[in-house]
């Protein structure tokens, strides 16, 4: 009895250090798992924090990005005021040039007229010597009792006059073009355009004509043929005052076309062709509230 007694004490023994073994190791597993719950008590908490951070930087950016487009479609919006203002004290500059230019026109008529006045004054004492051009200048065969022309003989050139007669003057041409357009009378102001391009071709005016002609169709949403009438300035008067404002003008129909990527090249050309301009200035405001950058990358 005694030899078997002594194999199941030490087979309890052992037991009992086993089932003490397993009692650590449950005791260290509730401990982890209680470390773990607080660290992940943790974890979730900044989290949170971290979403409330997120969501409050959101709306921040949110509200904003609705103050900086409220800028700029107020911006957007003095631009194309402040583009009409320009654009009028230009109307009214130009007008108030074909005044001067006509004014001008007058005070030589009158200072030619006094001048041969002032001629036909000194004549008679020179009398005995006026006939003598018409008796050398006689052709052979001129019949007689007709006196002999005074430029030799020169008959062609009678009709230029009648010519000259048909072209309207070019100031005042102009000038009741002008009339026209700021009255909004665009079909007789478009007609008298078209006359001074048409009989004053190369004279600087027709430069200006030409602009205003884009305006109209501008003015009229004909956005199409006002870019034809701007192309007109920019390849047939590139040196007239009013290739900036086609080129601005001609920018802004094709945006209003939805032609952005061509607007903004337009826009962006006239700034690096006219940088110091008041023009240029407009192009850049505009690029600006389009979100555009002025120089591609």
């Amino acid at each position: 009895m005694l030899v078997t007694a002594l194999p199941a004490h030490a087979a309890s023994k052992e037991m009992i250090e086993l089932q003490t073994q397993v009692q650590q190791l449950l005791d260290m597993v509730q401990r982890l798992q209680s470390t773990v719950d607080s660290r992940f008590g943790l974890v979730q908490h900044l989290v949170e924090q971290s979403t409330d951070s997120v969501n409050q930087m959101n709306a921040t950016v949110n509200a904003l990005q609705q103050k900086v487009n409220a800028q700029s479609e107020a911006s957007g919006g003095k631009l194309d005021t402040v583009s009409g203002q320009v654009q009028s004290l230009n109307d009214s500059f130009d007008e108030l040039k074909s005044r001067i230019a006509k004014l001008d026109k007058e005070l030589q008529d009158v200072q030619s007229q006094l001048q041969s006045m002032q001629a036909q004054g000194a004549a008679p004492g020179g009398a005995g010597v006026a006939p003598q051009p018409q008796q050398t200048g006689q052709p052979t065969g001129q019949p007689t009792g007709q006196p002999a022309p005074s430029d030799g003989g020169a008959q062609p050139a009678a009709p230029a006059p009648q010519a000259a007669a048909q072209a309207p003057p070019l100031q005042d041409s102009y000038q009741s073009a002008l009339r026209d357009y700021n009255a909004a009378h665009y079909d007789v102001a478009s007609s008298e355009f078209t006359d001074v391009i048409t009989y004053y071709p190369n004279d600087a005016l027709a430069g200006n004509a030409q602009f205003y002609l884009g305006e109209i169709n501008y003015r009229q949403q004909k956005y199409k043929d006002a870019i034809k009438a701007y192309n007109g300035v920019l390849e047939n008067f590139s040196g007239s005052p009013k290739a900036p404002a086609a080129q601005l003008r001609k920018g802004l129909a094709l945006l209003q076309l939805g032609q952005k990527d061509s607007g903004t090249h337009e826009l962006r050309s006239l700034i690096q062709r006219y940088p110091q301009t008041p023009e240029a200035l407009q192009a850049r405001s505009k690029l600006n509230a389009l979100g555009v950058r002025i120089n591609p990358r």
